[in-house]
């Protein structure tokens, strides 16, 4: 019996899990050291996810996906991230690109873009930019009227998968007098004129996965508009309430391996006539692990549960992002602390975790910016509160 939380999947989150689980020990984790030391993205794996219809596993099957629930989905990303955090990131990668045609496209954008990412042709969701990150609302990318059609103008930046995918999810301000009821969304090629990718960052960790520019000076017709005008921040924030789900089951992932490796280690390792594990120092902290990992996972699975059922996830998501990402933290420090020189030393897992764990408390929304998105709730809730009493 686990010491750690197991969530109780139903049959086909479970089929899911098993198939990745597979995928992951036979093909993902062999590959997890080399794809970190060449920073190379495994095109070989992405297949692999393709084949298996894991790339297409949240995309409805009436476009040529799988159409897992969520809860489905966030069991084969945990359960990759255990053996390839790279991997892991790349599977979320497509999921992302594919929400805000998801909610937000035409039918006929739909089946066009749907079904190619079912085909394994990816899309990438680009709205952040050099100097907006956090502040969504501040992009300066442009889209002006041209003919039956949008000049898009500008450059985005940090796109997850960039450079991999084919298509793009452009945020662009459309009208710039109106701040974030300005934004709108378009559907770009890299393949068009205009459309140009000609930086790949050097990143810390998840170095198996792409990330990219993308510079624009292009033109793209009316029918590239995914949603109403001026209507994309909204949709912007829907695709990223998922994409923090996502994000917190690649941080459970991270975290069980790290304390996997961890507690092999304090029991393997001797000092002093005796395992490392018998030093309350460090036993106490794996159990503590223990513990936060298993309370996060059930945040994580209950967060998945609202989605499929319809619920209002913002607040949830948010929570969700914020604890497993600082729990995988301590998890991936833990383990370092616990191989000790060993573990600050290449090659050694605890010291690729460590590294491909940081970026989960960055993207889709740092922890600052979840601490403020639910720190506003916090007041909205106090507010009504208030005026319920004096009512």
């Amino acid at each position: 019996m686990s010491v750690i939380w197991q969530p109780k999947l139903d049959d086909e989150a479970t089929t899911w899990r098993d198939l990745a689980l597979r995928l992951t020990d036979e093909k993902f984790a062999p590959l997890a050291d080399e794809l970190d030391r060449d920073q190379r993205y495994p095109w070989e794996s992405v297949e692999a996810l393709v084949k298996s219809g894991l790339a297409g596993i949240f995309i409805p099957k009436t476009y040529g996906g799988s159409g897992a629930p969520l809860s489905a989905t966030v069991a084969a990303v945990e359960t990759v991230a255990t053996g390839c955090a790279s991997t892991a990131a790349i599977l979320c990668a497509c999921q992302l690109g594919a929400f805000p045609v998801l909610l937000g496209g035409t039918e006929a954008q739909k089946q066009k873009y749907l079904g190619e990412m079912a085909r394994g042709t990816a899309t990438s969701f680009a709205l952040s930019e050099r100097s907006t990150g956090s502040d969504a609302a501040a992009i300066t990318t442009t889209a002006t009227r041209d003919g039956n059609g949008w000049r898009i103008t500008g450059e985005k930046y940090w796109i997850g998968n960039g450079g991999a995918s084919r298509y793009y999810v452009v945020f662009a301000k459309t009208d710039p007098e109106a701040g974030g009821r300005g934004i709108t969304a378009f559907m770009v090629d890299k393949e068009q004129d205009g459309a140009t990718i000609d930086e790949l960052s050097e990143k810390m960790g998840i170095r198996g996965t792409q990330t990219s520019n993308l510079k624009l000076d292009t033109w793209v017709p009316n029918e590239a508009m995914v949603g109403d005008e001026g209507r994309a921040l909204r949709l912007a924030l829907q695709t990223l309430n998922v994409g923090r789900i996502m994000v917190s089951a690649q941080s459970i992932g991270l975290a069980i391996a790290a304390y996997r490796t961890g507690a092999s280690r304090a029991v393997d390792r001797h000092a002093f006539g005796q395992p490392i594990i018998e030093n309350q120092g460090l036993g106490f902290r794996l159990a503590d692990a223990a513990t936060e990992i298993s309370a996060a996972r059930l945040m994580l699975y209950e967060a998945a549960r609202a989605y499929d059922a319809g619920e209002d996830v913002a607040n949830i998501g948010a929570m969700a992002k914020l604890y497993t990402s600082e729990v995988s933290h301590r998890a991936a420090d833990a383990a370092i602390q616990i191989w000790g020189g060993f573990g600050y030393c290449k090659p050694n897992l605890a010291e690729r975790l460590y590294r491909d764990q940081r970026i989960l408390e960055i993207y889709e929304g740092t922890s600052e910016i979840q601490r403020l998105v639910l720190s506003r709730a916090v007041r909205k809730e106090a507010d009504e509160l208030l005026r319920g009493a004096a009512s």
